[in-house]
């Protein structure tokens, strides 16, 4: 039995495919801890799936001088010091780092100390740990393969088993009744993500009318923040929070969404074709996230900027009216999209393990 060190979190983006691994390393036969931050969206999510989260302090990268920035290197080697006493005291024989703030100080600890490490970058453009582990290991996968980091293997977005095993087909009729919907009539689903999306959020509703009319209902997940009225239009389903979202995902024929990378790769896996409406903030990563599937054919891009309710009408209605047309940008997708990242992950951190080659992306 090999015992890992699963490091990363903060955010979704970083705990689901760490968890969607750890379940693979465990199904098995292998042992999995993870290192995580009290803070971070890691401290309940963890535990919550039996596994033992071991706590660093949350370090942010000082983006001025100040005396944040001076105590900073003090930090940063007390957090690697206590990593690399979990990793002694665990009997730790791998560790595979998935970002975020937990991630760097897990690499620098396993090279100090021998471990071999592997790691996993979700975005298209990616962050500061994994530019530095990268580095420090030739064992490197991605979830696009055009993100510029070093010794880089596309294994795709490790996905929860839920996801990666979801019939859409099979599950469709099902999943619109759970949902309130007609079985018979497809649907089209608009989501912004946990916090929602002000824009996709009013060009859907005030276009509600207009989608009923195109024979097309909507499940309209608005996120948690988001104060739009429903318009009381009948197929439209306006829910602050979805707790299924395997059928979510499964009643829809259609999506107008963020383009974070595990709701890119998640669509494309299932082959359902959307328009990405990024989130124009950060380094823009969202943008390149859709790049792939767009260039495929699977999906449109539109600036959040200018996705007002007019150019959502301009856009998105003309496809509910061509069937031909959705059912080709769904083929296309499918042909983007990673069903079995969980596995490959695994098997390229084995090797690496082993000392062994890199597995094929396509293994």
């Amino acid at each position: 039995m090999t015992r890992w060190l699963l490091a990363g979190g903060g955010t979704a983006g970083h705990v689901n495919p760490l968890l969607a691994v750890a379940d693979r390393l465990v199904e098995e036969g292998d042992e999995a801890l993870v290192l995580g931050t009290a803070e971070g969206l890691e401290s309940r999510l963890v535990p919550q799936r039996g596994y033992e989260l071991l706590v660093i302090p949350r370090l942010p990268f000082p983006r001025r001088p100040n005396r944040a920035a001076l105590r900073f290197p003090r930090a940063v080697l007390g957090s690697i010091a206590l990593t690399g006493r979990y990793l002694a005291d665990r009997g730790i024989d791998g560790v595979i780092g998935f970002g975020g703030y937990a991630a760097a100080p897990a690499y620098l600890a396993a090279r100090r100390r021998g471990i071999p490490f592997a790691i996993h970058e979700q975005n298209a453009r990616p962050g500061m740990a994994n530019r530095l582990g990268a580095r420090l290991t030739h064992v490197v996968g991605v979830t696009f393969p055009d993100t510029p980091l070093p010794h880089a293997t596309r294994v795709g977005m490790p996905l929860r088993r839920e996801i990666a095993d979801l019939d859409r087909e099979a599950l469709r009729s099902e999943a619109r009744a759970f949902f309130g919907l007609d079985p018979a009539r497809p649907v089209l689903l608009v989501t912004g993500g946990s916090l929602g999306a002000l824009r996709l959020n009013r060009a859907a509703a005030a276009n509600a009318a207009a989608v009923a009319a195109s024979g097309w209902q909507v499940l309209h997940l608005t996120g948690g923040r988001s104060t739009e009225p429903d318009p009381q239009v009948d197929g439209y389903r306006m829910l602050a929070y979805c707790d299924r979202m395997d059928l979510a995902l499964a009643a829809a024929e259609l999506a107008v969404s963020r383009a974070g990378a595990s709701t890119v790769s998640e669509l494309s896996a299932l082959g359902l074709p959307a328009v990405y409406v990024p989130y124009a903030v950060g380094n823009g990563e969202q943008r390149f996230n859709a790049a792939g599937v767009v260039a495929a054919g699977g999906a449109l891009l539109e600036p959040d900027a200018g996705f007002t309710p007019e150019r959502f009408a301009a856009v998105v209605l003309p496809l509910l009216k061509d069937p031909a047309r959705v059912a080709a940008m769904a083929a296309a997708a499918t042909g983007d999209g990673v069903r079995d990242g969980a596995e490959r992950m695994t098997r390229l951190a084995r090797a690496g393990l082993a000392g062994g080659p890199r597995v094929p992306s396509g293994a």
